[in-house]
């Protein structure tokens, strides 16, 4: 239902293709040496309301966590395909936002331009702690083969990249890993029901009817990689509902562990949902968002 669904209503973007197939190379030399693999999302969708868009549904999130956790999920010895919104949070750099950068670096020399020109700079350390190591961690895990970062911007990107994500993890059997922490919107605007141009405010009061999503849990379960390990996030606003909610998608799609968490606590305090346990989390020593307890899980499962 689902697949059909992306064909119709979901035309495939421009470039799919060629990030499925380097998703595929990345997945199957990283199988070929026997690696654990994961597949983080991260960031949120957009859902453009025209089809030259000028406006847009957002869903909230800057990524952070996602980016934190490929981090460590390399330092355990993990392949990352890291799915992401374009300009969200990014595994490394998300530590030095630009302005520090701008502010800590200057030019030490200069070449000249032109195919072997080069530019040097330099920066005291104390300017930026901590980022030597951090563009190192970086260089070695992309030199290295471990780290892949895919790009994606609207609810169609998504959809379309996290199929072919999926189809070229799957068959890694149970050493693959699902860490469904992007924001991804419920509600869409058919691509047959969008205007062309521009919304006119002349027009008076907006009106707009959106379709539901479908859930690609189900499929990404069950069809497209039946033997991965998979954690999805619930983010909710009432407090009272996120546990039911958490325990709800366990039965609804038969994965392994939910990440429940409310906004407002967000990046403090999380309850690790699976079919028969609750674990709370405080987020103060960082263990959720370095990923140390989905390591575990997975180690354990088969």
């Amino acid at each position: 239902m689902a697949e059909a669904i992306l064909g119709s209503e979901f035309p495939e973007p421009p470039g799919v293709a060629r990030n499925a197939a380097l998703m595929q190379r990345f997945a199957a030399q990283l199988g070929a040496q026997g690696r654990r693999v994961v597949l983080i999302t991260s960031g949120g969708t957009k859902v453009p309301l025209e089809a030259r868009t000028v406006r847009f549904l957002d869903n909230f999130s800057s990524g952070r966590r996602g980016a934190a956790s490929a981090e460590s999920f390399l330092r355990a010895g993990y392949g990352v395909l890291f799915l992401h919104r374009a300009r969200s949070a990014f595994p490394f750099a998300h530590h030095f936002p630009p302005q520090a950068w701008l502010s800590a670096l200057r030019p030490a020399r200069s070449e000249p331009e032109g195919p072997g020109g080069r530019l040097l700079l330099e920066a005291e350390a104390a300017a930026l702690p901590g980022f030597a190591d951090a563009l190192l961690s970086y260089q070695d895990a992309a030199n290295a083969g471990t780290f892949l970062a895919v790009e994606f911007t609207t609810l169609n990107d998504y959809l379309h990249l996290l199929q072919a994500a999926a189809q070229a993890l799957s068959p890694l059997g149970s050493n693959a890993m699902f860490y469904l922490a992007a924001a991804v919107s419920d509600f869409y605007v058919p691509a047959s029901e969008m205007p062309e141009h521009k919304i006119q405010s002349s027009g008076g009061p907006l009106q707009i009817t959106m379709k539901m999503v479908p859930k690609m849990l189900s499929p990404l379960v069950k069809d497209w990689a039946p033997k991965a390990f998979v954690i999805s996030f619930k983010l909710e606003t009432d407090p009272s509902v996120v546990i039911d909610h958490a325990r709800k998608a366990l039965e609804t799609y038969c994965h392994q562990v939910v990440v429940a968490n409310i906004l407002e606590s967000r990046r403090s305090y999380v309850v690790i949902v699976t079919k028969d346990s609750e674990t709370q989390l405080s987020l103060s020593d960082e263990e959720m968002e370095k990923g140390k307890c989905s390591i575990r899980r997975h180690t354990s499962f088969s």
